[in-house]
């Protein structure tokens, strides 16, 4: 999966490609990795996803995505809100976050 940013600023998924697309870079502003970057905590079957960062009112995650390749699972924040999203665990996931002043980050389950 990738995810592009177009030309008016709206972030998609794309789940199929016809063609070339700007796919968004990732991990790649000069910020804090440990407040970015999705971890796994592992719990069974189940694994929270969890974003180490602030939630004020001008700087936050807006929202986390599980790419499981055969699935998609996101979650939208709101300022104050934990930035946790919690879903089933499955071998190879990737997460991404999405920070309001700082893009995209995207870490593996390996």
């Amino acid at each position: 999966m990738k995810i592009i940013k177009d030309d008016t600023g709206n972030i998609l998924a794309l789940l199929k490609e016809n063609g070339p697309v700007n796919e968004m870079k990732y991990n790649c502003v000069e910020a804090s990795f440990e407040k970015h970057l999705p971890q796994f905590i592992v719990k069974g079957d189940r694994v929270d996803v969890v974003v180490n960062h602030v939630m004020e009112d001008d700087h936050y995650i807006e929202w986390i995505l599980v790419d499981y390749l055969d699935c998609q699972v996101i979650k939208h924040f709101m300022p104050g809100e934990e930035c946790v999203l919690n879903t089933y665990y499955k071998e190879g996931m990737v997460a991404y976050s999405y920070c309001n002043k700082h893009g995209l980050w995207k870490n593996e389950l390996k």
